[in-house]
């Protein structure tokens, strides 16, 4: 699989599973998706779903997939597989697949994913896939992922969660700002006045700090970050044999 993100989520493992397998809940945690809805089907019959993404304010594309649980595994583990395409032209996503695996670890459960996917527009889509989609994806999830554990283990509802994010980068994004601004207009070592000359000195000290706060620190225990969850497996990953009874989408 192209893409791994895995987090340890202390939590219980059935609200785990519905969190994560409950379109109502889905949608309200992953940056990847602004709809989900799941289609009719005959007992027996792999999910079929529908999904929607934002791009822009003017512009959603959509697509559909297949999916199937394992619930109950011999070993304590639970498994999900899917695959999905969307036909949108402006997609740039045209097909892939993917798994979630949910893996009990003493107090805590890994949860993790791998996926794949084919892009379109030929040598210009896979140039843009490379350097600016792929990486964007796997941030969204993995920041996705995150925030998903913020709701099971503290309580922070996802709208919440992100309203933390986006305080939490207004402030940095501040504070670089009045960062940059002292050091063009020299501005405090105007204020010092006569003690500039010798206190000069601690201005550039105090502004270098301010620019590593801002770009730095870690992000507050409450806010989202994709930088918490594992980006490569520890061991091999395999897709699992489930992903390969769903048909493939065209």
């Amino acid at each position: 699989m192209g893409l791994y993100i895995e987090a340890r989520v202390r939590a219980d493992l059935d609200d785990l599973w519905s969190h994560t397998q409950d379109p109502a809940h889905h949608q309200r945690w992953d940056l990847r998706f602004t709809e989900i809805d799941f289609l009719p089907r005959a007992e027996g019959e792999p999910q079929r779903f529908r999904y929607a993404t934002r791009v822009l304010p003017f512009l959603t594309v959509s697509g559909t997939g297949v999916s199937a649980g394992e619930k109950e595994r011999p070993d304590g583990t639970r498994t999900s597989a899917l695959r999905f395409a969307s036909p949108h032209p402006l997609s740039l996503l045209a097909e892939g697949s993917g798994y979630w695996r949910y893996v009990p670890d003493g107090d805590g459960i890994r949860f993790l994913t791998g996926y794949d996917y084919r892009p379109r527009w030929g040598r210009l889509g896979a140039l843009a896939d490379r350097w600016l989609f792929r990486p964007l994806m796997g941030w969204a999830t993995a920041w996705s992922f995150d925030r998903l554990r913020l709701w099971l283990e503290r309580g922070i509802t996802p709208e919440r969660a992100r309203r933390n994010w986006l305080l939490e980068l207004l402030v940095r994004a501040l504070l670089l700002a009045v960062c940059g601004t002292a050091l063009a207009e020299g501005s405090p070592l105007r204020l010092l006045g006569p003690f500039a000359a010798s206190t000069a000195y601690l201005c550039p000290l105090l502004l270098a700090a301010g620019v590593c706060l801002a770009l730095f620190t870690s992000p507050l225990p409450g806010t989202p970050a994709a930088r918490r969850c594992l980006r490569q497996p520890p061991t091999r990953a395999r897709a699992p044999r489930l992903l390969h009874t769903l048909e493939t989408l065209r």
